[in-house]
């Protein structure tokens, strides 16, 4: 069991029984144990409510990725305890029991969240008037680059909200609006830039931050970039809209194989997961509207029905969909997505479908290497599962086995699901490959 507990002032006291310290101090980075670029809410003037989902999205992000997972019992499932400073304890407290069960749903951890009296903040804020109409989340992926095209497509102003601990992710969500404004003009889209994350160690530190390792499963990352697509958009108006745009696919994430069922499978938009977050959006008096135009489509419809194909053609390259961006660097080869985890096998399928699939735009070829089926190849490890998993019999219970559908929509699930599955067949079998037709069900 650890201990984190988070400070937003010098003078707060060190709880007795605090392992970590989580010290956020505005203007005071060089202390600050967590790395925050204050110039993501320049201007804006979102509620404390609002304020204090941010921070409390950060601390868990933070908490998430100091925690070791191989130093628990099972490997996975671990005991946080963490204590947040916010503006309205007693609010706090009515909510923490759908918090919990909103962040233990999405890591697969015990989370136990209590929270202290924060002094009210003393920052002056030049409030910028907003004429957008929405908010969208872009980590630079194709999903969220392709719901961005659709709303502004649709005539809507947005302000683009991404969060980065890299330079790779940041560069890319960069580059990508930089295109977007290019075409759609200035006075149509925005972008406002994240960089949260554990910081590094300083001597002018109170508690450095422990140096083993840390975790890089990150879970918790759909938590804080809600949170923070919240905080902006509450500044723009109490009921602004934040769009969540990911395939329902890649939502319900079906494990492709028994040892990779429960949290051991992503949930970023798991449609469990996003209704408690609107649950507790709702009880947090914050009723921002989330939405994914996405969730009953695979990544390919969600292509096909594109109001400007072209447009996103052109900069799909520059997207990354990969779970690990950054493997490419230690082979000394350029970085972007892999080729070979599953979220690319699910990308090349759905471009495929649109006939816009390209070999080149990937570090590794798993489509026509038969290395990737030898089992001796860690790398290979999600075609072969796909492969074995393609050759089972469908059933609607599958979309349940990595959490339960709300509001009677199985069914609907099940129907995607099943369509996104003929998706990945159709790329499989097009691309001919004797080693893979041979293992093809």
């Amino acid at each position: 069991m650890t201990q984190f507990q988070v400070r937003t002032d010098l003078d707060q006291a060190v709880d007795a029984g605090a392992d970590v310290l989580l010290d956020w101090f505005p203007g005071q980075r060089a202390r600050s144990t967590v790395q925050y670029d204050p110039t993501f809410l320049r201007g804006l003037a979102p509620s404390t409510v609002a304020r204090d989902l941010l921070l409390l999205g950060g601390a868990v992000f933070c908490v998430d990725k100091l925690a070791r997972r191989a130093d628990t019992a099972d490997r996975w499932t671990r005991d946080l305890h963490l204590r947040v400073p916010v503006g309205d304890v007693a609010l706090w407290e009515a909510v923490v029991d759908r918090l919990h069960e909103a962040l233990s749903f999405l890591t697969g951890d015990g989370w136990d969240i209590s929270f202290t009296a924060r002094a009210p903040t003393t920052d002056v804020v030049q409030e910028t008037v907003q004429f957008e109409d929405a908010v969208s989340l872009f980590s630079g992926g194709l999903d969220s680059l392709a719901g961005v095209v659709e709303l502004l497509e649709s005539g809507q102003r947005l302000v683009l909200v991404g969060h980065h601990d890299s330079s790779l992710t940041d560069n890319r969500q960069a580059a990508l609006f930089n295109e977007l404004r290019s075409h759609y003009g200035a006075d149509r889209v925005m972008h406002r830039r994240l960089l949260l994350r554990p910081a590094a160690t300083r001597p002018e530190q109170y508690r450095p931050l422990p140096d083993d390792g840390g975790e890089n499963t990150t879970r918790s990352r759909s938590f804080l970039f809600i949170a923070a697509g919240v905080a902006v958009a509450n500044a723009i108006g109490d009921a602004t809209p934040l769009h969540v745009p990911e395939n329902g696919f890649i939502g319900v994430n079906v494990p492709l194989t028994d040892a990779r069922a429960g949290s051991l499978s992503t949930r970023t938009t798991h449609p469990f997961y996003m209704d408690r977050m609107r649950a507790l959006l709702e009880a947090l008096g914050l009723p921002h509207p989330l939405r994914n135009d996405f969730r009953l489509l695979t990544k390919g419809e969600a292509l096909e029905r594109s109001p400007n194909r072209e447009l996103l053609v052109r900069l799909a390259p520059g997207s990354i969909s990969c779970s690990h961006p950054e493997y490419a660097r230690l082979r000394h080869l350029d970085q972007g997505n892999c080729g070979y985890c599953y979220p690319c096998l699910i990308r090349r399928a759905s471009l495929h479908r649109i006939g816009e699939d390209r070999s080149g735009d990937y570090t590794w070829d798993a489509l026509t290497d038969p290395n990737f089926l030898r089992r001796d190849r860690e790398s290979g490890a999600s075609l072969r599962a796909l492969l074995t998993s393609l050759g089972r019999t469908t059933k609607p219970v599958d979309v349940l086995r990595n959490g339960r559908i709300p509001n009677g929509e199985t069914r609907k699930f099940f129907d995607m699901y099943c369509r996104g599955r003929d998706e990945l067949r159709a790329w499989l079998t097009h691309g001919g490959a004797a080693h893979l037709l041979a293992r093809l069900p």
